[in-house]
């Protein structure tokens, strides 16, 4: 009998043991009330209205005012901070398997976070306003990829389309301006939630196809859940503002979940047709295009794409004329402006230069050429295709002159079903420096 007792005994868990398997869980605990907590304060401070972080909006959230406090610079840097620093602790968590995270916990998290940033206003930049004016052209029947928003000044949209845009026609795909021509049939507050709705839905399709697709690689789908929907360059920036990139990237992850799963003729058609859409939308995807070409070495996704491209570019057409199909005219348009948010005009200002020059733009295109040519070189040798499209989309991401904090998101899906983790880690190192950079008037002398 006192054989069994010490038995028993000796496999009880210990008082150190419970104690240092309930930590993480409270520290996961606490990490997502801070990344709640930050999401709140930025959108209720957004609420108060129009800061130099706040575009001016029609006020179709009056239920958030007089909550928060203006959202200026001071208070927003250090929420962005803050919010990055327990991203970074879920990160780490997330690697302690059935402890700290779980898949329900996590689904949970996410989806609170979403649905904050969807409740909130616009937020950080004004292509909202921008894309609902393109929208409004499509019904009154004029052609957005002729004339910019200025052709309807009299919508009830122009006053909050940035005075930059106004004369630009639309640079993205006709995919995307027919997926967002409803937005033009009602009022303006009424297209605004549209188009959230929209960037929400396909958030969460994102997310949805990132899980998929991380289970079918043999990885941990709460992890890659973790690093893409808690990501605040993701929640904040892109759905914060309601960019068309999650549009394009929810059909990205749509063409590379098909291209994972067993292999049948008809996915790889959709496979193939999949990822033209998603360029239809914003033709950055079309990176990921050569890369399943040399990878899969079969006719049924070259097959897929170009049934895709014929019926997008037939409707492109029939719309918008050839105008509306030539996708290049708007990558040339955006291709020669420079953002102070982009990696190479800090480059240019720290060797002295006063801004980025045309031969930059040559050097930056033909060095992103030299580089894609040999990732394709690396696939066709047997490199997996999607780290390789991962590391194409990062580099056109960081070439590019016209740099977005929401661009650095493009390859995070991938980056978390690559074989190479270093895509991870550069991804994430990226989006480290664009945040350091950014945050940098925190340190500076106060005056």
């Amino acid at each position: 009998m006192s054989t069994i007792s010490a038995v028993a005994e000796s496999e009880r868990p210990s008082a150190a043991r419970v104690r240092a398997a309930r930590w993480p869980v409270a520290l996961a605990g606490l990490l997502a009330l801070i990344l709640i907590a930050a999401a709140g304060e930025i959108v209720l401070d957004a609420a108060v209205g129009h800061t130099p972080l706040v575009p001016r909006q029609p006020a179709f959230d009056s239920w958030l005012a007089g909550f928060g406090q203006s959202l200026g610079y001071d208070i927003f840097l250090p929420t962005l901070l803050v919010s990055c620093a327990a991203y970074g602790g879920m990160i780490v968590l997330a690697r302690v398997p059935g402890v700290a995270i779980s898949k329900r916990w996590a689904i949970g998290l996410v989806v609170v976070l979403q649905l904050i940033l969807f409740a909130g206003p616009v937020l950080l930049a004004t292509d909202l306003f921008t894309n609902v004016s393109y929208a409004r052209e499509v019904i009154l029947g004029v052609n957005p990829y002729v004339h910019g928003p200025a052709a309807i000044s009299g919508y009830a949209g122009y006053p909050y389309v940035s005075p930059d845009w106004i004369s630009w026609a639309s640079p993205y795909g006709p995919l995307f301006t027919l997926i967002t021509a409803p937005a033009g049939a009602v009022g303006l507050v009424a297209g605004i939630w549209i188009l959230k709705l929209e960037a929400l839905i396909a958030s969460a399709a994102t997310l949805g196809l990132t899980w998929h697709c991380a289970r079918r690689r043999g990885y941990d789908p709460v992890f890659a859940l973790v690093i893409v929907g808690l990501n605040p360059l993701y929640v904040i920036y892109a759905l914060g503002g309601s960019h068309n990139d999650l549009i394009m990237m929810a059909m990205m992850m749509g063409g590379v979940a098909l291209s994972l799963a067993p292999v049948s003729q008809r996915r790889d058609v959709g496979s193939g047709a999949a990822l033209v859409a998603a360029a239809l939308v914003k033709a950055t995807s079309a990176v990921l295009l050569p890369f399943m070409i040399v990878a899969k070495r079969r006719v049924a996704p070259i097959v897929g794409m170009v049934a895709a491209l014929v019926a997008g570019l037939a409707l492109g057409y029939a719309f918008f004329g050839s105008a509306g199909i030539n996708l290049i005219a708007g990558l040339n348009r955006e291709g020669h402006l420079v953002s102070s948010y982009s990696f190479v005009a800090q480059l240019a200002h720290l060797f002295g230069k006063a801004g980025v020059y045309p031969i930059d733009h040559q050097i930056l295109t033909g060095g992103l050429a030299v580089f894609l040519l040999y990732l394709l070189w690396r696939t066709w040798r047997g490199y997996d295709w999607l780290t390789a499209s991962g590391w194409g989309l990062l580099a056109v991401a960081v070439s590019s002159t016209w740099l977005m904090p929401w661009y650095t998101i493009w390859p995070l899906p991938l980056a978390v079903i690559s074989r190479d983790r270093r895509l991870l880690y550069a991804t994430l190192a990226i989006q480290a420096m664009w945040v350091v950079h950014q945050t940098s008037p925190l340190w500076g002398p106060v005056t």
